[in-house]
């Protein structure tokens, strides 16, 4: 998992949201009207207190209540206006930024299909999901609200700030004194919200993948008796965020404090100061009415400063996050896209001098391949057999490139690997893993994901190839739907139908990472007999743990200490290879 502690470079608010621009450019006009309706709304707030002057300094004073009816129907008419406009701004960003929100998590769906699979082992998937949801929910709220009101509050003050000053601007000196401070304290206040913002919602991502883990691993949990030490690990997580978010709440709260409470004096050493230019004849009570009126006016834009900077804090901490995943670098750069297909020259699959290490492994570490070279011949089955931990299944993840090599080269048919587009190539190659991977679709579904296009008959022959039998005597037969991660079904029925999807599409290369360890002794003899017919028309490579399945194959190759030490028919390794033998009967484990 990628380390997400605050970022020793300072980050800028600002240009962390203008890279929303590119998701926010085709609604513009609809963020525009948005922003000119909540505009126009305030300011006809804004004529509310000149009205009020008016009223105060003429009926009033005058004692005419004839000549209220009119600015009375007036202050009607701009609570209308205001209230009208405030709707309308709403009803234009509804549909336009669920368009917007739905376009990025896209974005960022089809980036993490892209991505190669060393980036998915550095990454909990609940900091994925969490940019997935929780970032994109913050930064459509930003859109809708906080961007909007930065700009209009900002507006708004300073037109309410010339109105006072031209009512009085003694009074309005008064009112303005708090300005700096507030200035100073925001900065101050932006630098550590941020940090907070983006710590919390880093641990809000690690919550969410103590969740799932919990979710997907139940049975686990259950069967051991450790939900306690796990609920132990979400509750010290929770209490990790709880306390950040506390942190947040109290900057905040701390902000708001001097925001409402500086103005607050401010005014009321203005109305004193007013109050006595009146007794004095200075002003009218209708000019310090109307400026009471405006400075009041004014306080949701001064006290909702605090707010809206916090949320574009947060609004920018997503955005960040979001583009973490979209600036990743995709596994392309070893790619030379000169062939399109293969040649009709027939070589089957060769390793040349093929090197490997994982990204993250340290420096001083050696490569955990270091040089295999191994050929396999066309239409010839290989089983690849070795120690655990010898490198076998991250050999054959090289193929379809889940890893590109790090030195030598893979060619198919003599066609470097990197010299054909990965959808072609992972048309040309088909895989099933020892660890089976189902998804909450149906039998149909899983199984036709290795051939999309096959038909009936095809997924008839792939289900009898693997012995699935079984999902004939399901509810709904191959359209039952087997559950998320197909918990739902056994090891060995996940297994199989793991085979199934490999063999459906009748792939010209095929990988097998040890397909049957789940099986019966009884079931693997029907799908090793059944897997004979697939593999007399494919090249394909076996990694092999159990003598039934080195049966399979046509030759052996031996892995060791990251390169290939042998190779011979199986009968012909138990004689002349003594590593291979020990491998074979067990003794080397009993030794040890």
């Amino acid at each position: 998992m990628p380390q997400h502690d605050t970022p020793a470079a300072p980050r800028s608010t600002i240009r962390s949201l203008l890279r929303l621009w590119p998701y926010a450019r085709p609604i513009r006009w609809y963020l525009t009207g948005s922003t000119v309706s909540a505009l126009l709304a305030s300011l006809s707030a804004l004529l509310i207190p000149l009205v009020l002057r008016h009223i105060v300094d003429g009926p009033v004073a005058h004692r005419d209540t004839a000549a209220l009816w009119a600015p009375c129907a007036l202050l009607l008419l701009f609570g209308l206006l205001e209230a009208g406009l405030f709707g309308l701004r709403r009803w234009m960003l509804a549909k336009p930024l669920a368009v917007l929100e739905r376009r990025m998590r896209g974005d960022l769906y089809a980036r993490l299909q892209r991505l190669p699979v060393s980036f998915h082992d550095r990454w909990a998937s609940g900091q994925l999901l969490s940019r997935a949801t929780s970032d994109m929910f913050t930064i459509r709220l930003f859109l809708a609200f906080p961007l909007v009101f930065l700009i209009v509050n900002s507006t708004v003050f300073l037109v309410g700030t010339g109105i006072m000053f031209s009512l009085d601007w003694q009074l309005a000196v008064i009112a303005m004194l708090p300005a700096a401070p507030l200035v100073v304290l925001c900065s101050y206040f932006e630098r550590r919200y941020s940090a907070a913002a983006r710590k919390a919602q880093d641990q809000n991502g690690d919550l969410a993948t103590v969740i799932e883990e919990s979710v997907l691993g139940i049975r686990i949990l259950k069967s051991f008796g450790r939900h306690r030490t796990m609920a132990a690990r979400y509750r010290a997580q929770a209490v990790e965020l709880r306390g950040t978010e506390l942190l947040k709440a109290r900057l905040l709260a701390n902000l708001w404090a001097v925001i409402v409470g500086l103005p607050e004096v401010a005014l009321g050493t203005a109305l004193a100061v007013g109050v006595w230019q009146v007794a004095e004849g200075h002003t009218t009570a209708g000019t310090l009415v109307g400026f009471l009126s405006t400075a009041l006016a004014l306080r949701w834009p001064i006290e909702s400063l605090g707010w809206l900077l916090a949320y574009s804090n947060e609004a920018a901490t997503a955005t960040d996050r979001f583009f973490e995943v979209l600036d990743a670098p995709l596994a392309d750069a070893g790619d030379r896209p000169a062939a399109t297909d293969l040649t009709p020259r027939r070589d089957g699959l060769r390793f040349e001098g093929v090197r490997f290490r994982y990204p993250d492994a340290p420096a001083d570490s050696p490569d955990l391949l270091q040089g295999v070279d191994l050929h396999v011949r066309p239409g010839e089955t290989m089983a690849l057999v070795g120690t655990t931990g010898s490198g076998k299944t991250t050999l054959t993840a090289l193929v379809p490139r889940l890893y590109d090599t790090t030195g030598g080269r893979i060619t198919l048919d003599g066609v470097d690997i990197r010299d054909l587009p990965r959808p072609r190539l992972r048309e040309l190659v088909s895989m099933a893993f020892e660890e089976p991977t189902l998804f909450s679709a149906s039998v149909r579904e899983n199984v036709l994901m290795g051939a999309p296009d096959a038909d009936d008959d095809a997924l008839d022959r792939a289900l009898r190839t693997a012995q699935a039998d079984f999902v004939r005597n399901l509810p709904e037969g191959t359209a039952t739907q087997v559950g998320e991660q197909g918990l739902s079904l056994s090891g060995g029925q996940r297994q199989r139908l793991a085979l199934a999807r490999a063999v459906v599409g009748s792939p010209e290369f095929l990988i097998l990472d040890d397909p049957l360890s789940a099986l019966d002794v009884h079931t693997e003899a029907l799908v090793e007999a059944a897997l004979r017919e697939v593999l007399a028309d494919t090249t394909a490579l076996v990694v092999a743990h159990r003598p039934s399945t080195v049966q399979l194959a046509d030759r052996v190759a031996l892995l060791e200490d990251g390169r290939i030490t042998a190779v011979g028919t199986h009968h012909d390794l138990l004689e002349s290879c003594p590593a291979y033998r020990e491998l074979m009967s067990g003794e080397r484990s009993l030794a040890r």
